[in-house]
């Protein structure tokens, strides 16, 4: 299984325990050590509240003092519907910005797949004023 797919893996497993039944969201960031963090969205419909997903994850590596490498948000509308994969909202990639524009991001796209891109890649012309 590749790092993407045990990400996608990760952020099923929890929406499914956390969120048997009807909407919910999870993200799943891999840090360098190579562990797996989950967490999930408030427990709201709001798709503009999904940007909050990260944000578990996001502290936990700072506290254990770690680098971010992958990071994937998902979220399904109810139980028995797809999952669908979400680029991180324009906050989330400042907080991850900490670690550089290398960090590895899940991006939506129109075929639903595990598209990864790199962080510098989400806003060119940000990344390219940032880095000269």
């Amino acid at each position: 299984m590749t790092v993407e797919e045990e990400l996608f893996q990760a952020a099923v497993e929890l929406i499914e325990a956390r969120y048997e039944t009807g909407w919910g969201g999870a993200a799943s960031i891999r840090l360098m050590s190579g562990e797996i963090i989950t967490s999930v969205a408030p427990d709201v419909e709001l798709d503009a509240l999904s940007l909050c997903m990260e944000v578990g994850g996001i502290l936990e590596a700072h506290k254990q003092n770690q680098s971010v490498t992958h990071s994937l948000c998902i979220y399904r509308e109810c139980e028995g519907k797809p999952f669908k994969i979400l680029s991180p909202c324009g906050i989330c990639q400042e907080r991850l910005r900490f670690w550089g524009p290398d960090v590895f991001v899940a991006v939506t796209n129109p075929d639903n797949k595990l598209d990864f891109r790199r962080l510098a890649e989400l806003q060119p012309f940000h990344w390219s004023a940032a880095y000269r």
